[in-house]
């Protein structure tokens, strides 16, 4: 069973890096290890086969999070002091709307387990 990840692409809050991961194939985690260890132990877990989702969040106040894109891990790079994952992004600019964010704040969440939760953020 694949695990899955909720992730961001937005360096510093405001820097979207999502068109450049999904025109190169990539997610990267914006994060060195030693600037924030426990990201980087969370992302260094991701593995061929997982799913990830590209969010952001609604801001203004609102509750929930914004799914974008949605991808399968093909693979993990973790020789650069970076987690890199190669993607094959099956569906971008989705601009889904959902409700629970699950605490989905930081860079990097999960794995999460199948559930009507996951459902919603993941389904084709």
């Amino acid at each position: 069973m694949p695990n899955y990840w909720v992730v961001g692409a937005s360096w510093g809050g405001t820097e979207h890096q999502d068109k450049k991961f999904i025109e190169q194939g990539i997610w990267m985690l914006g994060w060195e290890e030693d600037d924030q260890p426990a990201q980087y132990k969370k992302a260094s877990e991701m593995k061929a086969g997982d799913r990830i989702a590209i969010k952001r969040m609604k801001g203004g106040g609102q509750t929930g999070i914004k799914i974008f894109h949605l991808g399968v891990i093909k693979g993990v790079i973790l020789e650069t002091n970076k987690v890199i994952c190669t993607v094959d992004w099956v569906a971008t600019n989705l601009d889904r709307n959902i409700n629970e964010s699950r605490g989905c704040f930081k860079s990097i969440h999960g794995p999460f387990e199948h559930d009507e939760w996951v459902e919603k953020a993941f389904c084709l």
